[in-house]
């Protein structure tokens, strides 16, 4: 699925490398904020996932799992002849990038998850998810519009939604296609993630977790996971929520300097 997987490409590939994974019903063009502020310092690697912004999938649902989503990323990161990259991921974006730290560790020696978790630590968890997320799956493929409505109202997007570029952001989504959106929450949502919780213990390498202060629920998980992972520590954003990268560029470009070029002042543990 590699040659599949839509992506951009800026800066100077002698720079420092940074892989951006954009999180759901967004596309890689949502991290160009951050992006324009990394001019001259990064090279940076966006990549629309399956189901999301130009990527066109043609296999089946298989596809848009974890797993093979993973392996994509690492074949087309041999075919871009990519050396080992830092690696940056928001929500399910940051899922995925901690799936990829833990199971190809060589090919990325610091992580960056913006708004990420493990996935559910139970099995019943997960299946009352999958059901959750079904239920969302066949809502979003009847009424797209509503769905985005509905979806914003949940507490960790209150911040956002008073954002400027907020309405924007909407327009932006709608650009997505309703049907593989749902395919792709179907088969990549946090209820078919494999748990990843037990194998934080063993990452040796370093990863920084982004959070805005008003996001509580991803401050607790990074709580919870610092005290399985020794080389996690945290940045959290003043007066923000769940999208930082959104709400406070500068903050999330700072971040990425910072942690990627070893100075870390926006760090606390």
């Amino acid at each position: 699925m590699s040659d599949l997987l839509h992506y951009t490409l800026d800066g100077d590939r002698t720079l420092p490398i940074v892989v951006f994974l954009h999180g759901f019903l967004g596309s890689s063009e949502e991290f160009d904020p951050v992006v324009s502020l990394l001019a001259g310092r990064f090279c940076c690697l966006r990549i629309d996932l399956p189901g999301h912004g130009k990527t066109q999938v043609a296999g089946g649902e298989e596809c848009y799992a974890i797993a093979p989503t993973a392996r994509a990323i690492i074949r087309l990161l041999d075919h871009l002849a990519m050396p080992p990259t830092y690696l940056m991921g928001y929500s399910m974006g940051g899922r995925l990038a901690l799936y990829l730290a833990l199971h190809y560790d060589a090919r990325f020696p610091k992580v960056m998850l913006e708004s990420a978790s493990p996935g559910l630590k139970t099995e019943a968890e997960r299946v009352a998810r999958r059901h959750h997320d079904f239920a969302l799956a066949q809502r979003l493929e009847t009424d797209f519009a509503g769905f985005l409505a509905e979806w914003y109202e949940q507490p960790l997007f209150r911040s956002l939604k008073q954002h400027p570029q907020f309405e924007t952001m909407i327009q932006n989504r709608l650009k997505n296609d309703p049907a593989t959106l749902a395919t792709s929450l179907r088969c990549m949502g946090t209820g078919m993630q494999p748990s990843l919780w037990q194998q934080l213990s063993r990452h040796q390498s370093p990863v920084l977790g982004v959070v805005g202060a008003c996001d509580r629920k991803f401050i607790t998980i990074y709580q919870e996971m610092a005290m399985l992972c020794s080389t996690l520590h945290v940045a959290i954003s003043p007066d923000t929520g769940h999208n930082v990268h959104l709400e406070n560029p500068e903050f999330m470009a700072s971040c990425i300097q910072s942690f990627f070029c070893d100075r870390d002042p926006l760090i606390c543990s």
